[in-house]
């Protein structure tokens, strides 16, 4: 069984017991969070799409922590003139994991 679930404005294919990183999202660590933006559902016989959402589905997940990604550095240079810039940037990050799919 899997479904596809909009969270935080991604379009995410999820199923059950599934650990995925999405955008980080404003709850606490531990808590359980409802996404209720289901465009897909599928098992093994039948196939639900929405129109854009499904009414009354929704993906259950249990948030584990907050994390950064890895440092990107973006780095400019004009040659012959004396301008560097060099800045770093670490993308936010929140781990959930799926309990379940209704």
């Amino acid at each position: 069984m899997f479904s596809v679930v909009e969270i935080a404005g991604e379009q995410l294919k999820v199923s059950p017991a599934e650990r995925i990183f999405v955008p980080k999202l404003d709850q606490k660590v531990g808590e359980i969070v409802t996404f209720d933006r289901v465009l897909l559902v599928a098992d093994d016989k039948n196939i639900k799409v929405g129109n854009p959402t499904i009414k009354g589905a929704s993906v259950q997940a249990k948030i584990l922590a907050h994390v950064k990604d890895d440092k990107v550095i973006v780095f400019k240079k004009k040659r012959r003139k004396g301008y560097r810039v060099r800045r770093g940037h670490r993308q936010q990050y929140t781990e959930i994991e799926i309990t379940s799919i209704e």
